[in-house]
């Protein structure tokens, strides 16, 4: 029996001219994501090489763990654009929303109108891996009934349900559009993740992809996904990223 190794492309022929990642964790000391300034310009500097250079970054905003509130985002977007200057890097554009966890918090900050969107009023959320908020459904419609338009990021890593596929449906249904992590591609976050990617691409429920990138050890990660196969299947998605420049 023989085995035939996938045929891998350059990441910067993968990437689409134009294409915006819109899911990252590169602002300097704010979340689990970059650590310094120096991090933050290495890792936006590694992903130009791989060709993407137009970034919406998207630090978390966690209750207690990482409250991270639009003031605050901002003042570390504007540190990163001014260090970017100062180094004569121009090739490089990087704006910024948030990763908002579905929480009671969340909830508050929808009430007063305190989103940072991708673009227009597309907000980047996520719940537990675990146990999804109980009243998840009630907060997609109160989202919706202020005009936001919910984009869960990467649907394929909720083991909750891995084994309640048709939930994913149901979120479809309620108005959730998906991003898929590239990385999720890989077992990097384990085989069910990336069984499920694999599943949610099949039944055609992505809307978006994003690195969700943290360090290095992603990026190198990202490598591997550069494959002939992988580019067939979300090649739609690549460009539906466009939409956010």
């Amino acid at each position: 029996m023989f085995f035939f190794k996938q045929k891998e492309i350059p990441l910067n022929e993968f990437f689409p001219k134009g294409f915006i990642d819109i899911h990252s964790h590169v602002l300097p000391g704010i979340d689990d994501g970059a650590s310094n300034i120096d991090d933050s310009i290495a890792l936006l500097e590694k992903m130009a090489s791989f060709g993407i250079k137009n970034f919406i970054t998207t630090p978390h905003v966690l209750g207690d763990v990482y409250p991270n509130t639009t003031v605050t985002i901002k003042q570390k977007l504007k540190e990163v654009q001014e260090e970017l200057i100062k180094r004569n890097i121009t090739d490089i554009s990087i704006s910024a929303a948030a990763e908002y966890m579905l929480d009671e918090q969340f909830s508050n900050r929808l009430e007063q109108d305190d989103l940072l969107p991708l673009k227009d009023k597309y907000i980047l959320v996520e719940m537990s891996y675990f146990s999804p908020p109980i009243n998840l459904f009630d907060i997609l419609f109160q989202m919706q009934l202020k005009g936001y338009k919910p984009v869960l990021a990467h649907p394929e890593r909720y083991n909750t349900y891995h084994t309640n596929y048709r939930m994913y449906q149901k979120l479809k249904n309620a108005g959730c559009l998906f991003q898929l992590n590239l990385l999720s591609l890989t077992e990097h976050y384990g085989k069910g993740v990336q069984k499920t990617a694999e599943k949610l691409l099949k039944d055609n429920l992505y809307d978006f992809v994003g690195t969700d990138a943290h360090h290095s050890n992603h990026l190198a990660l990202l490598q591997k996904t550069g494959t002939k196969k992988n580019l067939k299947a979300i090649q739609h998605l690549l460009k539906n990223n466009k939409k956010f420049l």
